[in-house]
């Protein structure tokens, strides 16, 4: 239905239709999910993509504003008169503690991903624009952000178990205004735009007195382009330092510590970025400060905490492992012989009530062939254990007790680490 090959330069100039069709080549799925809002960036994208491809919405409602209902509401009518699966999400957003436009984010984000899987589609589409671009452009840049945050968002990203996709980040806002203008389809202004409580909004009004100068949201969009292809590069290169420099033994990574030190700076920051995330399943990277006092110390010999993770230097090797302190509270019961527990997938016989949880030094007592892993204690005392109240039943990492097995739940570093 459609061709796996576009060449925009043999059918002039490209419009949104174009995007649209080919936007998810060269793999396009044949279901594709949509988030809309009800303003114009995710109506449009709704509209265009709905051309092409078999779409779901979804909308959801953060309970922030009384209009929120309403809202989703409106997007249901008009999904309803296309012949759109719609569905509503709800997140009691009045909870949120913190930058609360970051937490309604990671809430979308978690909602509609568990939505889709649900529903057996692998990839969502967001309506993010040139304009949504530069305005986070400027956020980072107030925040004094490097390269990976000044090159903006992804067009493309794997997050929770799926693919998304921001098919019109290189179009501004009022060109898909424009086409919905042309089809005669109304959308909703969120008031909330206008509150210059947010960031996002004292960002859009700094964008206005700019633009006299020519910086406006397709201008920084070319600099964004030109700063995510230099950040790409480096990422290509940190991803050929992992491949000959980091293995994966059982969940820690180790770190050839020779071939580390001989790293460019800026490729071992990113390195103890990445790593201290993998093994943490942190969504976010630590504080630069942190970093930065970790890298001017790591080459001495001795160990250190830092974001959820140990880190031990030794003369061979880093090690970076999960904390067991950082872990030690957490547990969670075993269903049908199975359980998820912080990153492992736990595995076993159907059993009485039992929980997974830490091994800790308690239980690594009761291990007694421990030793026979090659892993140190503090990789083994983070490691999953089953229970049934203070009885240990297994530990699979540590090889005690048979029938249970235990794997990490996420991609493998070098995999995540290129698709993050």
């Amino acid at each position: 239905m459609r061709s796996n090959r576009w060449d925009a330069s043999e059918r002039g100039p490209v419009t949104l239709d174009d995007i649209a069709r080919h936007g998810f080549d060269p793999d396009a799925p044949r279901r594709v999910g949509v988030a809309v809002s009800g303003g114009s960036d995710s109506m449009a994208t709704l509209v265009l993509l709905a051309a092409h491809f078999e779409v779901a919405a979804v909308t959801v409602d953060h309970g922030l504003r009384p209009e929120a209902a309403e809202e989703a509401a409106f997007v249901g009518r008009f999904c309803a008169d296309r012949g759109i699966a719609h569905t509503v999400l709800r997140w009691n957003g009045a909870t949120a503690e913190g930058n609360l436009m970051d937490a309604a984010r990671r809430a979308r984000l978690r909602l509609i991903g568990a939505w889709a899987r649900e529903n057996g589609i692998a990839h969502v589409a967001l309506g993010h624009t040139a304009n949504d671009q530069a305005e986070t452009f400027l956020m980072r840049l107030a925040r004094e952000a490097g390269l990976e945050g000044l090159s903006g968002m992804r067009p493309r990203f794997e997050a929770e178990g799926m693919t998304w996709h921001r098919p019109f980040l290189g179009q501004t806002r009022e060109s898909l205004r424009d086409h919905l203008r042309a089809q005669g389809i109304t959308w909703i202004d969120d008031p909330s735009n206008a509150n210059d409580r947010f960031d996002r909004v004292k960002a859009r009004q700094a964008l206005g007195a700019l633009a006299p100068l020519g910086v406006d949201a397709q201008a920084i969009a070319g600099v964004t382009a030109n700063l995510s292809a230099a950040n790409a590069a480096l990422h290509r290169l940190l991803s050929a330092e992992v491949a000959r420099h980091v293995s994966e033994p059982s969940g820690d990574l180790l770190i050839d510590a020779k071939g580390f030190a001989a790293m460019d700076p800026e490729l071992q920051r990113r390195l103890i970025v990445a790593a201290l995330r993998w093994v943490s399943g942190a969504e976010y990277a630590p504080r630069a400060a942190k970093v930065q006092g970790l890298l001017s110390e790591i080459a001495q010999p001795g160990d250190r905490t830092l974001h959820g993770c140990r880190i031990t230097s030794g003369k061979d090797a880093i090690r970076i492992t999960r904390e067991a302190q950082a872990v030690a509270d957490l547990r969670v019961a075993v269903e049908a012989g199975a359980a998820v527990w912080d990153r492992w997938e736990v595995t076993g016989p159907a059993t009485d009530v039992a929980e997974v949880a830490a091994l800790g030094e308690a239980g690594l007592r009761q291990c007694p062939d421990w030793r026979d892993t090659g892993l140190p204690r503090a990789s083994l005392a983070a490691s999953p254990a089953i229970w049934r109240g203070e009885t240990l039943l297994a530990a699979p990492i540590a090889g005690f007790g048979a029938g249970w097995r235990a794997r990490i739940s996420r991609d493998a570093f070098a995999t995540w680490l290129i698709r993050r």
